[in-house]
């Protein structure tokens, strides 16, 4: 058995946490280290993990300093053991099936190349079915199953602006097909990111790389950001049958008008991560897609119940956009 602990990064969701640390408990393989990363602003979490004993737990309170998504990752890697073979990361509030370790973990024996492994949330929401006909024009295939492709997709590839690539790759404009477009089928697919909630990676890793400062608080899209730059070092996979549940606690998350700005100007940072230097082509499908995803979002503010929400979101994504004319988010050297 690989010998791996896990980072558990947390924010005034002192419930959800323990209901995680009680799915690990119920886990076939056992972290030989769990490290929680609390950065409440309060003693709740810290008072709840007291009242019952979890094996192998070490709990650290972070300061201001430390405070974030990114930077609590990183102080976590500070923390665990250096002889660990693989380090995973968790989410908060995510619920895991008893073989989810066992499965992500044996992806490195059947995958020696494998330098990181992603898990598969669950979405019940989505209706996959195995391909037995013609596929419709707003529907997606991979391997045997079929998903609907959503509004937003399919309007995009009627425009043009929907990749050929597989999930889980970037194309040149960015934009490409989330982890959530691999099938449910238990197999494992090369990619070149996966969810950092959901995640685990070799530690000579972190040799190298560390989760990247540019990305503050809530840290929209710091997981593609650090997969794409171990991509670079060594191979990525997803294994769909390392299974769990992703439950959204709404405690903790930016309000809507800041996760606009971030969608458009963490998303613009992460393409430039892959694509320094994108041609004209690339620069205007970018553009092109992230005025009608903005546009979709708008519509939503007349459309959908949560008006006000979209409405906020929208008008963040906006300032987000007209913000890269003269401010450009810089990358690390």
């Amino acid at each position: 058995m690989i010998d791996f602990g896990l980072i558990i990064c947390t924010y005034k969701r002192p419930l959800a946490v323990r209901r995680l640390l009680e799915s690990i408990e119920d886990q076939s393989f056992y972290p030989g280290e769990i490290v929680v990363v609390d950065g409440s602003p309060d003693d709740s979490t810290k008072q709840i993990l007291h009242e019952r004993i979890f094996k192998d737990l070490k709990y650290f309170p972070v300061a201001k300093k430390d405070l974030g998504l990114t930077k609590q990752r990183n102080y976590g890697l500070s923390q665990i053991s250096a002889d660990l073979e693989v380090v995973c990361f968790l989410d908060d509030d995510v619920l895991l099936k008893p073989d989810f370790f066992e499965n992500l973990l044996n992806t490195y024996y059947n995958y020696p190349n494998a330098l990181g492994v992603g898990g598969y949330i669950i979405d019940n929401t989505i209706d996959w079915r195995r391909a037995d006909g013609a596929i419709k024009t707003e529907e997606y295939e991979i391997d045997g199953w079929v998903r609907p492709l959503g509004s937003r997709n399919a309007l995009r590839r009627k425009l043009g602006l929907l990749s050929n690539l597989p999930p889980g790759f970037m194309p040149q404009a960015s934009n490409g097909l989330s982890i959530g477009f691999l099938p449910p089928s238990g197999q494992t697919y090369p990619v070149e990111f996966f969810m950092g909630g959901v995640a685990s990676y070799r530690t000579e890793v972190f040799k190298y790389n560390r989760f990247s400062s540019y990305f503050e608080g809530y840290g929209l899209y710091e997981d593609m950001d650090f997969c794409l730059r171990a991509s670079k070092m060594g191979q990525l996979y997803v294994n769909t049958s390392a299974r769990l549940y992703h439950y959204h606690e709404d405690s903790g998350r930016p309000n809507r008008f800041e996760y606009g700005k971030m969608v458009i100007r963490n998303g613009w940072y992460v393409w430039r991560v892959k694509y320094p230097s994108p041609g004209l082509k690339a620069r205007l499908k970018w553009n092109a897609t992230a005025l009608l995803l903005t546009l979709v979002r708008l519509g939503n503010a007349v459309n959908t119940p949560k008006r006000i929400e979209a409405l906020t979101e929208s008008t963040g994504r906006i300032i987000g956009w007209c913000s890269l004319l003269f401010d450009k988010p810089k990358h690390e050297s």
